[in-house]
């Protein structure tokens, strides 16, 4: 069993000013030469690169995939479940997990019918919980179902790095990563800390969320993670009774957005009861309903992401 010790703050004290970072490495300068332009650039990039953690793999961690979407409640966790079981039932040989990353509210737990404290290692890491062939870690794990989590941003950080060092992963050749919404520490903590293979963004149709979908694609570009393309969730709704077809949400709105940032789209997820019941019941529908028309989308856009990722290493 973890300590619950393991919650508390281990950066408890602010974080210490970075050297070069007064005020006169950044004034302004009056028009010079471009040699001089180029020698002032390079040499904000290197105090800009000073204190920032360099990226180190996880052990046994062969490629990281991060679901994002920027806006809630647009089905990322739900989508991020079912994809993880996808990847597994693509290929039988893979082994998948499943990081929660979501700090202040932790879905994976519930929708892969997973309790507990996670078990220790003889070194000391925690032990993935495990349910359908994939290794599960959450924040949900380590706290009471109805805590509530009241952390600032160095706490936050702390806690996923936490996560994603102190989790005895095993090998795995893909690590899902359910992130959380918004580009907030949490996504910078994991981009620079980890290489990250790809970003995959998760959207409805509606205006509303494009627009922080469309965020939180550029907040991956700007710190180089490849987005592999998007996910337009909710496309769809077909009456049970007549099968006559509603676009709540709204039509094609992110394969437009796709083809303004010059990415893929993915795959097309419909909204339908079934997917919502299923993972509410702890059976994503991957695995409670394989023949299901709503798996297969699931499973084409995990045929799709496989086809976009960077060959490993033998």
């Amino acid at each position: 069993m973890v300590s619950r010790a393991w919650c508390r703050p281990l950066c408890a004290g602010a974080p210490r000013c970075l050297p070069g970072w007064g005020s006169a490495a950044f004034s302004s300068r009056s028009p010079s030469s471009s040699t001089s332009d180029e020698i002032l650039k390079e040499k904000r990039a290197q105090i800009m690169s000073r204190g920032l953690p360099k990226q180190k793999p996880i052990e046994g961690v062969k490629q990281v995939l991060a679901f994002a979407s920027g806006k809630g409640g647009v089905g990322k966790s739900t989508t991020a479940v079912n994809i993880a079981l996808a990847l597994a039932a693509h290929d039988s040989t893979k082994a998948v997990g499943l990081l929660d990353a979501d700090i202040y509210g932790p879905s994976i737990p519930k929708m892969m019918n997973l309790k507990g404290y996670p078990e220790l290692s003889p070194k000391n890491l925690m032990r993935p919980l495990k349910n359908y062939g994939i290794a599960c870690m959450s924040m949900g794990f380590l706290i009471e179902e109805s805590a509530p989590i009241v952390w600032r941003g160095l706490m936050v950080m702390s806690a996923v790095e936490k996560l994603l060092r102190q989790v005895d992963w095993g090998q795995l050749d893909y690590l899902v990563i359910d992130m959380p919404p918004g580009t907030g520490d949490v996504h910078l903590s994991v981009s620079q800390n980890i290489p990250v293979t790809g970003a995959v963004i998760v959207s409805t149709p509606q205006d509303i969320a494009l627009l922080d979908a469309r965020k939180g694609a550029e907040m991956f570009r700007k710190v180089h993670v490849p987005v592999l393309g998007l996910v337009q969730n909710m496309s769809v709704f077909q009456c049970p009774k007549c099968k006559h077809e509603t676009h709540i949400f709204g039509a094609n709105g992110v394969r437009d957005l796709a083809k303004t940032l010059g990415l893929d789209v993915l795959g097309d997820v419909p909204l339908h009861l079934h997917i919502r019941e299923t993972c509410d019941a702890g059976q994503p529908i991957v695995v409670s309903q394989p023949q299901s028309d709503m798996a297969k989308a699931y499973l084409r856009i995990a045929n799709e992401i496989v086809k976009r990722l960077p060959p490993t290493p033998a």
